[in-house]
C-alpha cells in the first residue's frame, strides 16, 4: 500500500458518510446486477418478509422493491443514510411496504425466522461474511434465501500490491470456491455465485465519485481528513483497474437448509 495513502481504518467516519451519501450506490453494484441475484429466489408473494442488511440509501433495495413483492426492512448503521433511503422510498411510492431503520448488523432487531429473503450489497464484510452468515440465518424462515456480494479474489496468486491492501482493507478476502464453502459450514445450500460485471465498478461506482469528489474537497477547504479520504477513494480506484482481473465482487445466493 502507497504510504502516503491511509487505510480505510484511520479515516474520519463522519465525513465517509457525508462523502457516501452522495453517491447513489455505496459500493460496487447496478440495477441489472440486482435483478440477476434476485431471479435466483423462489417463491416470493405479497406476504414476504425481506431484509436488506447495511443497505445504505436504498440504492439496491429500491430496484429490488420494484421487482419483487412483499415488505422490506432495510437496517443500516448510519442515520444519515437511513434518512435519505426513506425519502428515495417515498419519492418512489414504495413507502407502504418499503422502510428503513437504523441498527446494527451485528445486533438485528428482528425476532427468529422473520424474513423469507435476506439480501446484503458489498456490505456483509462489516461483520465479516462467515459471522454474517451464520448469524443472519437464524432469522430466515426454513427454505428462506440469502443474497450477499463480496469481494473475492479470481486468482490463486496475486501481486504484493494488491495483496497487502486487500489484507489490510478486509483480512477475509478468499477465492470464491472458499466462499462457497463457508456458505455451506454456515447451514446454506449454495444455489448460484456469479461475478459482478466491470461496469458495477466503473460505470456505477468509480466515475459517479469524481464530481462528488471536487464539489467535497470545495465544501471541506483545507481539511485534512476530508483531503485523506478523498486520496483513500482514488487510491483504491486506481488498483481496481490495475488489478481487476485479480478481484472484484461476486453474489453469493444460499438457501437454508
Amino acid at each position: 500500500m502507497n504510504e502516503e495513502t491511509k487505510s480505510i481504518h484511520e479515516l474520519d467516519f463522519k465525513l465517509i458518510c457525508e462523502y457516501f451519501s452522495n453517491l447513489e450506490r455505496q459500493g460496487p453494484g447496478s440495477p441489472e446486477v440486482t435483478v440477476k441475484a434476485l431471479s435466483f429466489v423462489d417463491g416470493l408473494t405479497d406476504e414476504s418478509r425481506i431484509a436488506d442488511i447495511g443497505c445504505g440509501t436504498g440504492g439496491q433495495t429500491m430496484v429490488l422493491a420494484e421487482h419483487t413483492p412483499g415488505r422490506i426492512t432495510g437496517i443500516d448503521l448510519f442515520p444519515s443514510f437511513i434518512d435519505l433511503f426513506n425519502t428515495n422510498a417515498g419519492r418512489l411510492n414504495l413507502r407502504d411496504r418499503v422502510k428503513g431503520i437504523v441498527g446494527s448488523m451485528d445486533d438485528l432487531p428482528f425476532p427468529p425466522e422473520e424474513f423469507d429473503l435476506i439480501w446484503s450489497e458489498g456490505a456483509i464484510y462489516n461483520i465479516g461474511f462467515a459471522r454474517g452468515l451464520k448469524e443472519w440465518r437464524k432469522f430466515l424462515k426454513p427454505g428462506g434465501y440469502i443474497a450477499v456480494s463480496e469481494a473475492s479474489w479470481f486468482t490463486e496468486e496475486r501481486p504484493v500490491e494488491i495483496d497487502e491492501f486487500w489484507k489490510d482493507a478486509y483480512p477475509e478476502i478468499d477465492t470464491i470456491s472458499h466462499k462457497v464453502a463457508r456458505m455451506e459450514k454456515a447451514g446454506y445450500i449454495p444455489v448460484a455465485t456469479f461475478i459482478l460485471p466491470e461496469d458495477c465498478w466503473t460505470e456505477h461506482f468509480y466515475e459517479p465519485q469524481v464530481s462528488v469528489q471536487e464539489k467535497f474537497l470545495k465544501k471541506h477547504p483545507g481539511n485534512q481528513a476530508a483531503e485523506e479520504l478523498i486520496a483513500n477513494q482514488r487510491h483504491e480506484a486506481e488498483l481496481y483497474y490495475r488489478y481487476k482481473e485479480d478481484y472484484g465482487y461476486v453474489f453469493y445466493i444460499g438457501k437454508t437448509i
